[in-house]
């Protein structure tokens, strides 16, 4: 399978960001569910079995924290009784992120939100423990997830929570045409990219010292996405996004900033090597 044309890499000045010192980023991984590489990328092996994670990464920051996704929910088998069959994968639950948060004695209400990357079951069903933490969502979002069965256990898991909208200014950033930055002092910067779902989004992630990170949600399913340049094989593609063009116009922009950001694809397991948990 032919991947992707290389990008030249990113060779401006990256954009300013003057992150506070006690800012930091943790991951909270709540499971995993099997798949297999054939599945993920072209090129990948069916005698390949990978676990794709289910996780969730807390932002702290001294004007309020957030978490971008939500992971697996405490009813993940009533979850994915919602779904198509063929989505109902074997899957391994752990502690959920209001279980984490809780056991670490963390005060829900620095919280200021949960920023799902998209609406997918895998990235919200943990909203149903996180009564009163506001949902962070775009229009383009919140109108994909309002239809179909893709927003099923969304809309089930969103009721009783705030939802606070969020919009893009027409600000380039990173070769993105417009972005939200979440503080105003550009740790933590929200493009959006619309090619998995209709509002889905890049994450980046400035903390004062270590690497900087871009959340990418399912832009890719696995790092492979980004090191060898490779798509979705064309039927899982034409299943699972909206705009198969703008996510393979995203992903280049992504592989472009591969030497420059810790690149994390939310499945990937490998991805997260180095993180700490709360």
């Amino acid at each position: 399978m032919s991947p992707l044309p290389e990008p030249p890499a990113w060779t401006q000045p990256l954009p300013e960001a003057t992150p506070p010192a006690d800012m930091s980023v943790h991951h909270l991984p709540t499971g995993s569910y099997e798949n297999r590489a054939a599945f993920a990328f072209k090129g990948g092996s069916f005698r390949d079995k990978r676990d794709f994670a289910s996780s969730a990464i807390l932002v702290r920051h001294p004007r309020g924290d957030l978490l971008i996704d939500a992971g697996f929910g405490t009813d993940v088998d009533a979850h994915l009784a919602l779904l198509p069959r063929f989505m109902r994968t074997p899957h391994r639950a752990t502690r959920t992120v209001a279980e984490q948060l809780d056991a670490a004695g963390y005060d829900r209400g620095r919280l200021l939100g949960v920023l799902p990357t998209h609406t997918h079951w895998d990235h919200v069903g943990g909203l149903e423990a996180l009564a009163g933490t506001p949902i962070w969502m775009n229009e383009g979002e919140l109108r994909y997830a309002a239809k179909g069965w893709e927003g099923t256990v969304y809309r089930q898991v969103s009721q009783g929570h705030e939802i606070r909208g969020y919009g893009f200014d027409d600000r380039p950033y990173l070769g993105f045409p417009t972005s939200f930055d979440v503080h105003g002092d550009g740790s933590v910067v929200v493009v959006h990219a619309p090619g998995h779902t209709t509002g889905s989004v890049v994450v980046f992630v400035h903390p004062p010292t270590g690497p900087r990170y871009a959340f990418i949600g399912d832009l890719t399913w696995q790092l492979e996405g980004i090191r060898e340049r490779a798509g979705r094989p064309w039927l899982l593609s034409k299943m699972a996004d909206s705009d198969t063009d703008r996510v393979h116009r995203d992903q280049l922009r992504m592989i472009a900033l591969d030497r420059l950001f810790r690149i994390v694809p939310a499945h990937d397991l490998r991805a997260y090597e180095g993180i700490p948990a709360l």
